[in-house]
Order: C-alpha cells, then structure tokens, then sequence
C-alpha cells in the first residue's frame, strides 16, 4: 500500500506520514490533515491561542510550529465548537503549509 511522507513547506523537515493520518477535512473552507502522531520537528506553543475569525473562530487551541524554520503547520485544538469537538487533542496540520 502506498504511504506519504509530510515535509515542512519552509524547509522541507519530516513532520509525520499517512501511516498516522486519521482523517483529512475540508471544514468551513479550511483544508487540513489529522493526524494522532508527528515527528520530534512538530513543536507547539504552551500559551493558548483564540481563533478570532475563518474556521476556528471561537476555538482555543496551540499552534504547531516546525522546530527548524518555525513556520506554523497547524494546530491541536485544545477547545472547539460542536462541529469540530471531534478534532481535540489531535495534530492537525494545514494543507497549505506541508508538502
């Protein structure tokens, strides 16, 4: 079976494969892949963040950084609206920001 690796889009560090992806959305607009595990190169912010407007308005959650270059590939959602409360806890990586 065919297997994908995902690589930072800034430096092109491995941040996790499709062996761990768990489900792939495209919710309000914002596409991004989850995943239940990732690479020691996926770092995420302690302070909290609130989404303030687009597809995590109202969500509290930690953004994923590449620990190389520091891009933000994602986030884990730490509190979400009923339609996304599924996604707690998970990695969920930006498609725009991996390759």
């Amino acid at each position: 079976e065919s297997c994908a690796v995902f690589h930072c889009r800034g430096c092109w560090a491995v941040l996790g494969d499709s062996l761990h992806l768990c489900a792939q959305e495209e919710q309000r607009g914002l596409g991004f892949l989850v995943c239940f595990k990732v690479t020691n190169d996926v770092t995420w912010e302690d302070s909290l963040l609130i989404g303030l407007e687009g597809a995590l308005l109202g969500c509290a959650y930690n953004a994923l950084c590449c620990r190389l270059c520091g891009l933000i590939v994602g986030f884990i959602l730490y509190s979400a609206s009923r339609d996304l409360a599924y996604l707690r806890g998970f990695f969920c990586f930006f498609k725009d920001s991996i390759l």
